[in-house]
């Protein structure tokens, strides 16, 4: 079993592929498959193919699992704080922030650059938040562990892109960029030890 230590707390993963009480229909444990199936969202109704359902079968896509999630903007905007682990500490206590969901694909590189723009960061804030969001919703939930790349740590990559307004032909805001995700994806990937 391995333990994985998340906002205070310890989330249990055993050899089974199952993580506790997870699910948004009925909180049972989530499982993740080795191959997408094809499964219908319990809120929505969509149909498409996915590696993760929960134990009982439910299965709730990307954009319904992140309704609310565009309250980052509002709660950034209005934020004071210059330290990001306060702003995603307020993020991770709304309804819409669940432990295992993409949103924190756009959480991470949102409070880094609000915390950023507090500090005298020289940055659009309503612009580059809207940018943040947009990027960090292509990167599919699961991303951990079925491409190898946390999407919270490629965030902050993400932040890092846009403060430095890289693309992929600028060669230092490039390498600064890909530096950022390197070190966040280190950081999480020695995390299951702690």
């Amino acid at each position: 079993m391995t333990g994985i230590r998340y906002r205070y707390s310890i989330v249990v993963e055993g050899e089974d592929n199952k993580v506790k009480d997870e699910c948004l229909i009925c909180k049972a444990p989530l499982e993740y498959l080795e191959e997408d199936v094809q499964m219908e969202c319990a809120v929505c109704h969509k149909k498409e193919n996915s590696k993760t359902r929960c134990v009982n079968g439910h299965y709730v896509c990307s954009e319904c699992h992140t309704k609310g999630m565009d309250s980052i903007i509002g709660v950034c905007l209005n934020e004071q704080s210059k330290n990001p682990i306060e702003i995603i500490n307020k993020m991770m206590s709304m309804p819409f922030c669940h432990m295992h969901g993409p949103e924190h694909h756009v959480m991470v590189g949102a409070s880094l650059l609000t915390a950023y723009y507090n500090a005298g960061g020289d940055v659009d804030l309503e612009q580059s938040l809207l940018e943040m969001y947009r990027r960090g919703k292509e990167v599919p939930g699961g991303a951990c562990g079925f491409w190898g790349a946390c999407g919270a740590a490629v965030s902050t990559g993400m932040y890092m892109s846009i403060i430095t307004k890289a693309t992929p032909l600028a060669a230092e805001a490039w390498g600064l960029s890909n530096l950022m995700t390197s070190k966040a994806l280190g950081a999480v990937g020695s995390a299951w030890r702690l």
